[in-house]
């Protein structure tokens, strides 16, 4: 056999690799379907969560309110509080914080699970990020992980500022 004649054969083996390694990635991916309902069961699993750990800030901080958020934003909660505050020039000032997180609804054409997180103290925005991870590479640590620094941020700077 020649060189020309073992390239060619070489590169039709490299041909049916790809093509194999693409049927069986194929045959792993997931249906919309499927995607659909593991995204659900991500969107539960961190809207509980989400509610665990605004529970505790509140606990922390009393005055604040949790309230639960369902809708076309997504789905988790907030806490949110309500004080006044004397300004410098004499007047009573109402001055709001809140801490909201949310898991956005499922989208066939990204397929990832997305947070988003929200605070505001004393009128001014802290925190307003979102973070995201395509479905077939979900990490539930790091997602747990990123959810509670997001909160102890917050809890944090509320101390600090409120």
């Amino acid at each position: 056999m020649d060189f020309e004649q073992r390239l060619q054969n070489a590169i039709e083996r490299g041909q049916r690799q790809k093509d194999d390694r693409q049927r069986r990635e194929t045959a792993r991916e997931m249906t919309v379907e499927e995607l659909r309902q593991f995204h659900s069961s991500i969107r539960l699993e961190l809207s509980e969560k989400i509610e665990a750990g605004l529970k505790r800030i509140s606990d922390h901080f009393p005055g604040f309110r949790y309230a639960t958020l369902m809708g076309e934003e997504g789905w988790g909660g907030r806490i949110s509080r309500d004080d006044f505050s004397i300004a410098p020039s004499g007047f009573k000032e109402n001055v709001y914080s809140r801490m909201e997180m949310v898991v956005r609804p499922f989208s066939p054409a990204a397929k990832i699970v997305e947070l988003v997180g929200k605070g505001t103290v004393r009128n001014k925005e802290i925190i307003s990020r979102n973070h995201f991870q395509f479905l077939n590479k979900y990490d539930p640590v790091s997602f747990g992980e990123l959810l509670e620094l997001w909160l102890i941020e917050f809890a944090e700077r509320y101390s600090a500022d409120g």
